[in-house]
């Protein structure tokens, strides 16, 4: 119970690696919001966990809008009383367009993923303030740190935007005992927004770049972001823990 008694919001927690987070923490003891734009299947994944023995609630978010940041983390306190944990993890790909220069697309990107995290972490931050510090977990990508083809260069913007904003608010914020660190997934199982990245002969010239030889799993990055959340990774912060089997280390 690595996480007991805490309570964590995870964005886009629906499916995939928020599903994975979420299922997660709430097996490691914490009470888990999900929050999503997929209703059905954000409640269909709260319910599972509940099932389990749990303790998880679904709300709708739509990262982009401040308002419902705002709604969302006051239900989180207004159910559970404190927010000690928070997992920006919403995000879309940049590699299911032909057109590497759309800039609606730019626009698009830049929004989920860096504007959503933002606003992920400037109210997260206000909630922990309250209770005395917490865990913010920000996802980012290898993509955040080097460039790649066939993906739209707002995608590693986008993720070297919160590469850098995690190490200014982990600056900020360390007085008040908030931890902010981000992880760096490499090639993992497709997004439901992937292109380029869901194809096989592109994912297999990536995966000629990764040392260990295979893709990761969800659940591996799950566990990193379990260990950050927790008081085990009590001492860092600003930190960026890449789950990408050696990609970056060539």
């Amino acid at each position: 119970m690595r996480v007991a008694d805490k309570v964590a919001l995870v964005t886009g927690a629906a499916s995939g690696m928020g599903a994975a987070t979420a299922r997660l923490l709430a097996r490691e003891g914490a009470k888990v919001a999900l929050a999503d734009m997929l209703e059905e299947e954000g409640k269909a994944v709260a319910a599972e966990i509940e099932a389990a023995g749990g303790t998880a609630m679904f709300l709708r978010l739509d990262v982009t809008e401040e308002a419902q940041w705002e709604a969302a983390v006051g239900a989180v306190l207004g159910a559970w009383g404190r927010l000690d944990v928070l997992v920006n993890n919403a995000g879309i790909s940049g590699s299911a367009t032909n057109d590497l220069y759309d800039t609606a697309l730019w626009d698009r990107i830049m929004a989920v993923n860096a504007r959503g995290v933002f606003l992920g972490t400037k109210h997260g931050v206000a909630a922990m303030r309250r209770t005395g510090g917490g865990s913010i977990v920000n996802l980012s990508s290898i993509s955040g740190v080097v460039g790649q083809e066939r993906i739209h260069c707002a995608y590693n913007a986008s993720k070297a935007a919160v590469r850098l904003l995690t190490k200014a608010v982990a600056v900020q914020e360390g007085p008040a005992r908030i931890r902010v660190n981000s992880v760096h997934p490499g090639l993992m199982p497709p997004m439901r927004t992937s292109g380029a990245t869901a194809d096989p002969v592109f994912r297999a010239k990536m995966l000629g770049h990764v040392p260990l030889g295979r893709a990761g799993e969800v659940d591996e990055v799950a566990y990193a972001i379990l260990f950050l959340a927790s008081d085990e990774s009590s001492y860092m912060t600003g930190t960026e823990m890449h789950v990408d089997g050696g990609y970056l280390a060539c």
